[in-house]
């Protein structure tokens, strides 16, 4: 299987400052154009604040760049925090307007247990520390991450969740997300696509996985996530695999947050050949941008 010349490279899944990313908006477009992306979604964490900026700093600059609307939904599905991706959504539609700022009220209340669970472990300022690092944007368990690697205690994001965040330890809270069927409801209310993202990292065996995917096809699923930059072996054409098993377009995404040696924008990312690709459905550069000019 080798990796076919596309014109255009397509990176639907990446993040900036509004939720977990190291990079503004700003920054993150520019970056796409860099690394020579031509179709670019902000998939930010249950947020579209990241949206209007990067499309401001488009226009302004003059950016060869198309810019899809998107969104990562967190929910829960058989005790597993699965996250489905938003494509071409309404960022102004009141059903998804309402349903975000739940979303956000939920992390915000998770938040400060959070904070709180890691007080009590005689750790302070944990919670100050992530909103300091969040500046504005919904505070996630990376930004706690990061505060306790600047705080000394781990050395790196692995070591933070094995000791501090992962489900049993001291600062983990359960979250209470949506189901699955909400969020795809609301993404196809705002005229969008729901995109199952990143299905091999929910450490799910391969029966549990086709579960997965059999529930969310059912539920009126469009796609899934089956290339990104840094995938395990064989994972890639399997996943293409379940995507025609179970009628799911594919797409595909590095899920940018910040510069990594192995995490890029638009690195190695290309789908199988015989996977419908998620973009086939638009009808034109456009149409994705949902951008008054």
């Amino acid at each position: 299987m080798s990796e076919p010349t596309l014109a255009v490279t397509y990176d639907l899944h990446s993040h900036t400052t509004a939720s977990d990313g190291g990079l503004t908006p700003e920054q993150l477009v520019h970056r796409a154009v860099e690394m020579g992306v031509g179709t670019l979604a902000i998939t930010d964490h249950d947020t579209t604040l990241g949206i209007a900026p990067a499309r401001a700093e488009i226009a302004r600059a003059g950016l060869p760049l198309s810019l899809v609307t998107g969104v990562e939904i967190s929910t829960l599905w058989e005790n597993h925090e699965i996250h489905i991706v938003g494509l071409n959504i309404d960022i102004e539609h009141p059903a998804l307007v309402a349903f975000l700022a739940e979303q956000c009220e939920k992390r915000h209340q998770r938040a400060v247990l959070i904070g709180e669970r890691l007080a009590k472990a005689r750790i302070p300022g944990a919670l100050e520390g992530a909103q300091r690092l969040a500046d504005g944007g919904a505070v996630t368990r990376g930004h706690f991450a990061r505060f306790l690697i600047e705080d000394g205690r781990a050395n790196n994001m692995a070591e933070v969740f094995k000791y501090y965040l992962a489900k049993g330890k001291t600062g983990y809270v359960p979250p209470q997300w949506c189901t699955i069927e909400q969020a795809i409801d609301v993404i196809h209310h705002s005229g969008g696509q729901a995109v199952l993202a990143h299905p091999g990292r929910y450490g799910l065996s391969a029966k549990w996985l086709k579960r997965l995917l059999a529930w969310f096809a059912e539920k009126g699923g469009d796609a899934m996530e089956v290339a990104q930059c840094q995938q395990a072996p064989n994972e890639r054409s399997q996943l293409a695999a379940y995507a025609g098993q179970y009628g799911l377009l594919g797409s595909q995404g590095s899920d940018f947050h910040q510069p990594f040696a192995w995490i890029e924008l638009g690195r190695k990312l290309w789908l199988p050949t015989g996977v419908v690709p998620v973009w086939s459905r638009w009808t034109s550069p456009e149409a994705i941008q949902r951008e008054v000019v």
